[in-house]
């Protein structure tokens, strides 16, 4: 005999199916199972495998393997027909058996496609199972191989049958590049570590652990894997926290990194600012009357100090120049030799306990500690040197020293003596292809014919020697970092008889503007008024000349001529009436850029990974690079996404 409980779980779960199907329809989705058979075709299957038993993740159970009587079940499985039906009856039956001592023993048989499963026997048993919003359902599983192609979701799932045959998991399916990968070094492993069965258990406890507020806070409706948010989770908890905390410590940490897991399922998560505010409160601010600080705790973290690094010291200059313009309008904390991990985090701390409002971090690699700080600490607003970081709680900064380039390749193709022109570049990380391609619209400005012959300081090559070689007379190497720096072999330079090199121009950083615009954001509102308008997204500032936070030294030698015409140009980039890259462009693949009909994006700029036609050179790949190089490519390079991931967790 039926039990009340039974009907009322029928109940509850045709509602859900009706809900659901309801839904699909409004929103213009198929609102019934997937059907494995009208997905596949025969030239688009590499080969089967069979699995055996195997634990499957009920909600990786999409479809099943033919249409018969598929309009039964809603896309989530659960019932459509009424209670009085045959189909319910034995619906019952088993809900019935799942709720005795015995429960539902028979696996189901299914087939896997793409990390997604469609039952060919068991679909009843799959709809109570889900009902009960059950984690796995056992069964046995005929792998469907697809045919290799570079669709993103083959090659993603090339890649999961691999992290598969180490790991044994399902649960973990993801269709973003390298997660397994990732999985394998956030949990301490080395790449080709095959788990343990002991190591396997101790997983899924803390994945299932990890599932509940996952669920609560909204993952199933999002196009984010519950392995993508744990990933996401473990850059700022070790898993061991799994094992210690509560239930409640566990959703508030997850609910703490939650914005960088939304920020998942974007197709842009990154809101760049190429402007800077003007100091006065916006719309919002006024209308809500919010009352802004009057004074700033502000604290500098550093990995160096301004005695060793040129870099440091220019944002000292920056710390500087706040406590001139501001007055006891602000406290500045400074703290040096704090690379990122335990030192970086004291510092941060200690900033924090004495009173800091603001933290800014002066390099890439502080950005994990930088996270850590921002989940920890969500009223300190936290600041980082760096530029296209997807994380919601961290501001990123840096500028657009390419319009600094272009003028700069200008200058080289009027002065060069023939049509090569050497240009050294730092690493391969976002901006500096940009530059490069700056540099050489720039000098086919002046001349037409000329090629930029391209070489980097993060290899093992003599770049300088090189184009010497090449009878270079004019080369462009790193820029200097502050206006008032002796150039000497820095930026622009031309090359002497007597072997020594003549400084020509140079652009520069000027922090101090930035770090000023920045504060007078925070105390009028500017600040709050970009959270109001980017919700969901990371910031990330990326200010030009305009701003004054970059700007060009040119050599009181320069011909008079030259001069007015980089006078000309950094003008007209100012006031937005020269822009570099409106122009034909053509890549060294022969592929056209831009038509010269449009401006490119921020985004389109940032994320350059290719050069013009007239630069003889290439981008090195990660193995070409130095090790001091490696590891500012892998938060900044503009292929770190296929870089390997190092270990770097703690052992389950």
């Amino acid at each position: 005999m039926l039990t009340h409980e039974v009907l009322e779980q029928y109940h509850s779960a045709l509602k859900r199916g009706q809900k659901n199907h309801k839904d699909c329809v409004l929103h213009g989705r198929y609102p019934y199972p997937q059907v494995l058979d009208e997905i596949l075709d025969g030239s688009m299957v590499a080969g089967r495998v069979d699995l055996g038993l195997i634990e499957i993740p009920t909600d990786q159970i999409v479809g099943t393997k033919t249409s018969g009587r598929k309009s039964v079940f809603a896309a989530n499985f659960m019932p459509l027909l009424g209670e009085d039906t045959e189909f319910a009856a034995k619906w019952m039956e088993l809900c019935q058996a799942h709720l005795g001592d015995e429960g539902i023993r028979d696996p189901i048989r299914c087939y896997e496609y793409l990390g997604r499963f469609y039952v060919q026997e068991g679909n009843k048993r799959v709809s109570v199972l889900k009902s009960y919003d059950a984690a796995t359902i056992p069964g046995y599983v005929t792998r469907v191989i697809p045919v290799y192609t570079e669709d993103p979701d083959i090659r993603a799932y090339y890649e999961f049958l691999h992290f598969y045959r180490l790991s044994g998991l399902y649960q973990v399916y993801s269709r973003r590049p390298g997660s397994g990968a990732k999985l394998q070094a956030a949990l301490g492993f080395e790449p080709d570590h095959v788990w343990t069965q002991a190591e396997r258990q101790s997983f899924l406890s803390g994945f299932a652990f990890f599932r509940e507020p996952f669920l609560k806070l909204g993952g199933a409706s999002l196009p984010v894997s519950q392995a993508d948010a744990m990933l996401v989770w473990l850059k700022v908890y070790p898993f061991s926290f799994l094992k210690t905390s509560s239930f409640a410590e566990l959703h508030k940490s997850v609910a703490a990194v939650w914005p960088d897991v939304e920020i998942l399922a974007q197709s842009d998560p990154i809101a760049v600012s190429t402007d800077h505010q003007e100091g006065d409160p916006g719309i919002l601010s006024r209308i809500i009357k919010t009352v802004f600080p009057s004074r700033l705790n502000i604290a500098f973290i550093n990995e160096s100090n301004p005695e060793r690094s040129t870099w440091v010291r220019a944002h000292q200059q920056g710390w500087q120049r706040l406590e001139e313009v501001f007055g006891d309008k602000v406290t500045v904390q400074v703290y040096t030799d704090a690379p990122n991990g335990p030192e970086a985090e004291r510092a941060m701390e200690e900033a924090i306990a004495q009173g800091a409002q603001v933290i800014f971090a002066t390099s890439p690699p502080l950005i994990d500690t930088c996270r850590r700080i921002a989940v920890l600490h969500p009223a300190v607003r936290v600041v980082n040197c760096s530029i296209s970081m997807p994380y919601t709680g961290v501001r990123t900064y840096y500028s657009r020293i390419y319009e600094g380039k272009f003028i700069s390749g200008a200058i080289a193709g009027a002065m060069a003596a023939g049509d090569k022109i050497g240009y050294i570049a730092s690493a391969p990380i976002f901006g500096v292809p940009a530059g490069i391609n700056a540099f050489a619209l720039g000098a086919r400005l002046t001349n037409p014919r000329a090629r930029v012959q391209l070489k980097w300081s993060c290899t093992a090559a003599d770049p300088m020697g090189e184009l010497i070689g090449q009878g270079v007379d004019l080369v462009s190497n790193r820029d200097i970092p502050t206006p008032d720096q002796s150039q000497g072999e820095w930026g622009l330079c031309q090359l002497q008889p007597d072997g020594s090199m003549e400084p020509l121009a140079s652009p520069y950083w000027n922090w101090g503007s930035f770090y000023e615009k920045m504060v007078h954001s925070i105390l009028s509102g500017a600040w709050d008024e970009l959270d109001a308008k980017d919700e969901g997204h990371a910031v990330s500032y990326w200010w030009g000349m305009a701003s004054g936070v970059i700007d060009l030294r040119v050599a009181p030698a320069l011909p008079d001529g030259v001069r007015q015409l980089a006078d000309i140009l950094r003008r007209g980039i100012i006031d937005a009436s020269i822009y570099p890259f409106h122009r034909e462009i053509v890549d060294q693949a022969g592929t056209l850029r831009n038509d010269g009909s449009r401006w490119l994006s921020a985004e389109e700029i940032l994320h350059m990974d290719w050069l013009c036609d007239c630069v003889d050179g290439s981008i090195p790949t990660f193995d070409e690079l130095l090790p001091m190089a490696r590891n500012l490519v892998r938060l900044q390079g503009v292929y770190r996404d296929q870089i390997p991931p190092e270990k770097e967790g703690t052992l389950l």
